[in-house]
């Protein structure tokens, strides 16, 4: 197998306009670079080959981190690194800041983006399953111009997205629901890559006595993330009573995910982890609401 990085050649555009054509003349053989931490090193092991990439670091603007129509907008091109310490994403998502701190290693959140992660899609990303738990949308521009998707309609499998010919992601919005929302992601991780991902997040009342909504999603155990309807209903209701349908919606939550039987572990063992952090996000989550009550 390859060691080594096969030749190719890397193109700088200044926009978005001229990155579209350079793709679109470069067809099956051109691909876009941002962070290139999981592009390259798939390369590297002869997984893909590309002639020609086409450097988007170079587009400016696609880095910012803003406040916009209710939404946090990060920019595709944000490192991992930029979103954790980020004060808007700390003030508004601290658990999207405390998930960027855990992904990988130092050299992989300095230079890998956000946009990069969820363009490669791979299925045992950490940020596409909590941001699938929030609502996320993908902004994409190309040759037909600019169109939004949710995020749930962006990742289609096992490294493949909705992107057509030419598209670039361009930011990703996440819309600010208040401060009755809180939420958190749980991973569990032997080896390189998580094994499991769970996201949870819930809307508490004032008296932090009852959960009025919530969304849950599991990730890394299944081609790609999910989020379960049925686990989501068993979550709304008085908090005492929620305690009692936890393993039910451990289960649901489970079930909704394709689980499969690999070198991590076998779906019933997997099965068995999603009830236990559902569990125990829950509990972290529901004395958040009791601290916000009582303070």
């Amino acid at each position: 197998m390859p060691t080594f990085l096969p030749p190719f050649t890397i193109q700088q555009p200044a926009s978005l306009d001229e990155a579209s054509q350079l793709l679109l003349d470069g067809g099956d053989d051109a691909r876009a670079y941002a962070g290139g931490t999981e592009l390259l090193l798939v390369m590297k092991h002869g997984g893909l080959q590309y002639g020609s990439l086409i450097d988007i670091k170079t587009i400016p603007g696609l880095g910012t981190i803003e406040v916009s129509d209710g939404a946090l907008r990060i920019g595709a091109l944000a490192t991992h690194l930029a979103v954790e310490r980020s004060p808007l994403i700390r003030q508004h998502i601290p658990s999207l800041a405390e998930l960027e701190g855990k992904v990988a290693n130092p050299r992989v959140r300095a230079s890998g983006t956000l946009g990069g992660n969820l363009c490669f899609g791979e299925p045992h990303s950490d940020p596409a399953t909590l941001l699938l738990c929030l609502d996320a949308t993908m902004q994409i521009d190309g040759p037909d111009g600019a169109r939004s998707l949710p995020i749930d309609e962006f990742i289609v499998g096992p490294y493949e997205t909705a992107l057509a010919e030419g598209e670039l992601l361009t930011s990703i919005d996440i819309p600010l629901r208040g401060t009755a929302w809180v939420s958190a992601y749980t991973k569990f991780q032997v080896r390189e890559r998580p094994m499991l991902g769970l996201a949870l997040a819930l809307e508490i009342d004032a008296a932090a006595a009852a959960v009025t909504d919530a969304r849950a999603a599991v990730g890394s155990a299944s081609p790609i993330p999910v989020r379960g309807a049925e686990a989501e209903a068993l979550l709304v209701g008085p908090i005492s009573e929620i305690r009692g349908r936890l393993a039910e919606a451990g289960a649901a939550l489970a079930a909704a995910a394709d689980l499969l039987d690999d070198g991590d572990g076998s779906a019933a063992y997997k099965a068995h982890l999603i009830g236990v952090f559902l569990r125990q996000t829950f509990e972290r989550l529901t004395a958040a609401g009791t601290e916000r009550a009582t303070a």
